[in-house]
């Protein structure tokens, strides 16, 4: 192939990654409990479903479901296909080629890779020490979005609110806060986006709500904003299974309570038995750990593979050297990946 076909602003971008899959995933920072029962119990409707007709445009329904979840009208409220796709249709609807996204760092690895397919140019502001926003940094670089996690992926921790507030009242570019594991943190900025002109939070069903293999995200603003994105966006790009899913799973909310409170309670037993084991361990408000080993990460990651526990590695990357990701699992997969962690440790010695 000749190399100029390709357009010059995504000849660098690596395949995400896609491990070959075995054993217990601990890898994903998906839902602990398993699938959520509202989609087998959405399915048995579907079967009786018309699927030669189209969706809504707009997935009307559950807009309408969401907003009645958190109080606000169904236009805040723009559905995509993953939290993926509305990332997407931000950067389609507010970015300009060129144009410049502002970035902590270390963060959510496809953020970068959004702005890069939509042509923009990519401003990484590194997180403090103990992986906090430097806010006046971030103040001072000059570009057209600011995008972030909170709680930070794959930190594991949340940011100060009075940061965030800082670059939301900066008050001249878009600030997109993704709370992709916001149920779990207990903090939001959903109540805030219509008391800021450029405020745009994204949420996920795929955590909290376990239904990662169904793709649905949203993002939640100022009816303007929204009005913005929703134009832009594809019609019809989530399914109607997929919209019937997930508004069966809003009205289940016992699910989600349960699966945050089987989190919190493991959060300390696992970050006490990663110590134990002599590990580095940095404070976690999500569902997930970060943590450093005392052995080589490639090893460490390689080894519980073999023996069918996969953990996801960062020790290559900048800032997170030697640093590894587990998902806060159930106290049994929790007590197994220890267990298998002391193997592998008594193996190396």
């Amino acid at each position: 192939m000749n190399p100029e076909w390709q357009r010059s602003t995504v000849r660098d971008i690596p395949l995400y990654y896609n491990p070959k899959v075995s054993g217990i995933r601990m890898d994903t920072s998906t839902n602990p409990l398993g699938a959520n029962p509202a989609a087998k119990e959405a399915m048995k409707e579907c079967l009786d479903l018309d699927l030669n007709q189209y969706p809504t445009p707009y997935s009307d329904g559950l807009r309408r479901a969401l907003a009645g979840r958190y109080e606000l009208d169904m236009d805040h409220f723009v559905v995509g296909n993953g939290s993926d796709e509305v990332l997407d249709i931000i950067f389609k609807s507010f970015l300009e080629p060129g144009e410049t996204v502002i970035l902590p760092y270390p963060s959510y690895s496809l953020h970068a890779y959004f702005v890069k397919i939509n042509c923009g140019k990519v401003a990484l502001i590194d997180l403090s020490e103990d992986f906090q926003l430097d806010q006046e940094a971030m103040n001072a670089k000059e570009g057209k979005i600011v995008l972030l996690c909170n709680p930070n992926n794959p930190t594991s921790n949340t940011f100060r609110r009075k940061d965030i507030e800082s670059l939301i009242e900066k008050g001249d570019r878009v600030v997109v806060v993704d709370e992709a594991y916001g149920e779990y943190a207990g903090k939001s900025f959903i109540p805030d986006v219509d008391s800021y002109d450029n405020l745009i939070v994204t949420r996920t069903f795929s955590k909290a709500y376990a239904l990662a293999g169904m793709r649905i995200g949203y993002a939640i603003s100022n009816l303007d904003l929204a009005g913005v994105m929703q134009r832009v966006k594809v019609p019809y790009s989530l399914n109607r299974v997929s919209e019937i899913v997930a508004i069966k799973a809003l009205r289940n909310q016992d699910f989600v309570r349960e699966g945050v409170e089987l989190v919190n309670a493991e959060r300390k037993r696992l970050e006490k038995g990663l110590a134990d084991l002599g590990f580095r361990v940095f404070p976690s408000e999500a569902n997930f750990i970060l943590f450093k080993p005392s052995i080589d990460h490639s090893i460490l990651v390689k080894e519980l593979s073999e023996k069918g526990m996969l953990i996801r590695d960062f020790g290559k990357n900048r800032r997170l050297e030697n640093c590894v990701r587990t998902t806060i699992g159930t106290r049994e997969m929790n007590d197994a990946l220890l267990s298998k962690i002391g193997e592998v440790l008594r193996e190396c010695q």
